[in-house]
């Protein structure tokens, strides 16, 4: 923990460096095909995750792979523009590593996007679902192996993982821009191959509403650290197992593209609108 607790300022010290005084009050994980966010940003300063010391590198070839520091209305945010995934070959450590240093930057709440295949027979390519909860079957945990104090708790609480005030928030702004949205449970499971019929049918009986590959580990170590979270799903294709279609990836990047914009003004009014007290 030691070496982890390093690492940890090794990085935050070299971002610091790079804009001296900036302390952000927001974490955002933007995932795939819902980088436009990030061009909400003001003032901001991107840096390569390549320059920053013990940053893993994206793999995905639709992830930018940058860290964007800068401002979203009066609040000061750090913006990841692409994550890292258990597929990729990567540890949960390794994965979440960014939300410790973006935690240890000074941000207190994280707000999380993702694109999911939608499980619930309601919902539709291009439907944004709040995240109400979730379910991890990607078989590990980032909080496995020694734990310190000085990071989080041995055995953080899990029974609001994400903040009911802020998902309260963003179904009244929802309702205000006229975007449609669902409030679901979001279940991760490692990928990169989309699942069988079966594992659908398995995921719909056991109350998932959406999955997806990323999320679950970073919102785990966000709790830990003490942070609120916010997620939020776009919904790109519809995994009905009695219906199934062939998966279509571009197809899939396409309706994130496409969604994008609904995405973005949620978020970035509830960016500019949460209290942070």
């Amino acid at each position: 923990m030691e070496e982890l607790k390093r690492r940890i300022k090794e990085s935050s010290g070299f971002i610091r460096d790079r804009r001296p005084g900036f302390e952000p009050e927001i974490a955002i994980i933007l995932g795939t095909g819902l980088g436009a966010l990030a061009d909400e940003v003001e003032d901001g300063l991107s840096i390569p995750y390549s320059e920053i010391p013990h940053f893993p590198i994206s793999t995905v070839e639709f992830h930018a792979g940058e860290l964007v520091l800068g401002r979203i209305g009066d609040r000061n945010v750090v913006a990841m523009k692409g994550r890292f995934h258990r597929y990729e070959g990567y540890t949960m450590q390794e994965i979440t590593f960014p939300v410790r240093v973006m935690r240890d930057l000074g941000a207190k709440v994280l707000v999380v996007s993702n694109a999911a295949g939608g499980i619930n027979r309601y919902y539709e390519p291009g439907d944004l679902m709040i995240i109400t909860d979730h379910i991890n079957l990607m078989g590990d945990n980032p909080l496995i192996g020694p734990n310190d104090e000085e990071l989080g708790p041995r055995f953080p609480d899990m029974s609001e993982p994400y903040d009911r005030k802020l998902i309260a928030l963003a179904e009244r702004i929802a309702l205000e821009e006229g975007i449609r949205v669902h409030k679901g449970v979001y279940i991760a499971v490692t990928g990169p191959n989309l699942e069988t019929a079966a594992e659908y049918r398995f995921f719909r009986i056991i109350g998932a509403d959406a999955v997806g590959m990323s999320t679950v580990p970073e919102v785990i170590v966000a709790i830990h650290s003490g942070m609120r979270v916010f997620g939020i799903s776009v919904i790109t294709d519809k995994c009905v197992p009695d219906a199934l279609e062939r998966a279509d990836v571009e197809r899939i990047l396409r309706v994130a593209r496409e969604a994008e914009p609904k995405l973005t003004r949620i978020t970035s009014r509830l960016i500019r609108e949460m209290d942070l007290e």
